[in-house]
């Protein structure tokens, strides 16, 4: 069995992007009563979950904390749970926060994977995305990560964006990027997000989406691109330096491994049941506040609902899922082998796992396996 990993929701940014589909607000009103409120969240859990071995503070934009502000939210986490000597310990950073003094103070906190929000290092996709930081800062962002001794450095890039002039230049992008010798790369299609000011534009004609086909080739690009550079395609959107630096905590997602989730809009899951937290700071402190559990929703998983996640999730990585006899029973053998036939899967003993073909519409293969 997996350990469990532990997110934590920083739901503050100083702007909202107009792509972002994540819980966030562009001030800092609320700060002082979230980081009150967040400490006696961690209590109602105490002892409900093993030892973490990755503590995971994405957001919104986490790095808008300060170095004793992070100080003090890690004491206060690290009072209530266990960790493991090895655990991996992830800040998401936006490239504009981070100076030598203060990527050296996160340093000196423990974080040993920081993951940058570069998204680009042409200045024409930045202003096309909405980002507050500029091609020179970001470049500077990873100057001081690697400075400061970051053993893992993540990078998250953005491409397909519905643009024909902007999606030339991707390639750019991604070599100019290989010249910091990142140890994670996140590459993330574009995608409209419900309630964003880019569906807003996109309803309006104002923006467009990549045609499937561009979509297709330049994913392909990307992978060939890549793994020809030395990173290995581990999952639809990620790619590591080497297996060991995978990221530990998302691949709990992906493997359907306990992780509790802490702040505003955060989920959890333990055993068959997930919950989820309010997407509100207000509602989210005052239910602290009032000694309640902020959980806003439960489920309980059936078996059916399992085995369609497990498919699912797997199907997002290259080592897939493993074909248990739960799943053996609910998965007709014609299909899987209708399937491989057609070169979306490959079956390698009691694993099923995607082709690169077959990652290019993961989101429509588990349809095809379960009746």
């Amino acid at each position: 069995m997996e350990r469990p990993g532990l997110y934590v929701h920083v739901p503050f940014c100083r702007e909202k992007c107009p792509y972002c589909g994540f819980f966030s607000v562009p001030r800092l009103s609320m700060l002082p009563q979230w980081m009150a409120a967040l400490p006696r969240e961690a209590d109602f859990y105490r002892g409900a979950f093993d030892a973490f071995d990755s503590l995971y503070i994405g957001g919104g934009t986490p790095s808008i904390l300060g170095v004793e502000e992070l100080a003090a939210l890690s004491t206060a986490l690290r009072r209530r749970f266990s960790f493991t000597r090895d655990a991996e310990i992830t800040l998401e950073t936006n490239p504009k926060d981070l100076t030598p003094e203060k990527a050296r103070g996160l340093r000196a906190l423990g974080f040993n994977r920081l993951i940058l929000g570069v998204q680009s290092l042409d200045d024409d996709v930045l202003r096309f995305l909405g980002r507050t930081h500029n091609a020179f800062e970001a470049r500077a962002a990873l100057d001081h990560a690697r400075d400061a001794g970051f053993p893992v450095i993540g990078v998250d890039l953005m491409y397909a964006l519905g643009d024909p002039v902007l999606d030339r230049r991707w390639g750019e992008t991604l070599r100019a990027v290989l010249e910091y010798e990142p140890e994670h790369l996140s590459c993330y299609t574009l995608t409209i997000e419900p309630h964003t000011v880019f569906e807003a534009r996109t309803r309006k004609g104002v923006l467009n989406r990549t045609g499937e086909t561009d979509a297709r080739r330049l994913f392909l690009e990307t992978t060939t691109f890549l793994e020809a550079s030395g990173y290995h395609h581990y999952e639809v959107s990620n790619f590591a330096r080497e297996h060991s630096l995978k990221a530990r905590h998302n691949q709990k997602y992906w493997r359907h491994t306990p992780y509790l989730g802490l702040g505003p809009a955060a989920h959890s899951f333990l055993g068959k049941r997930r919950w989820w937290n309010p997407s509100s700071i207000r509602r989210y402190c005052k239910a602290i506040e009032a000694g309640v559990q902020p959980a806003e929703g439960w489920e309980t998983l059936t078996d059916d609902q399992i085995a369609l996640e497990k498919v699912a999730l797997g199907l997002r990585m290259r080592e897939g899922f493993r074909l248990d006899p739960a799943l053996s029973r609910r998965i007709p053998a014609e299909r899987l082998l209708r399937l491989e036939e057609e070169g979306l899967i490959e079956l390698h003993g009691d694993r099923v796992r995607p082709t690169l073909k077959g990652m290019l519409v993961a989101d429509h293969l588990p349809l095809e396996l379960l009746p």
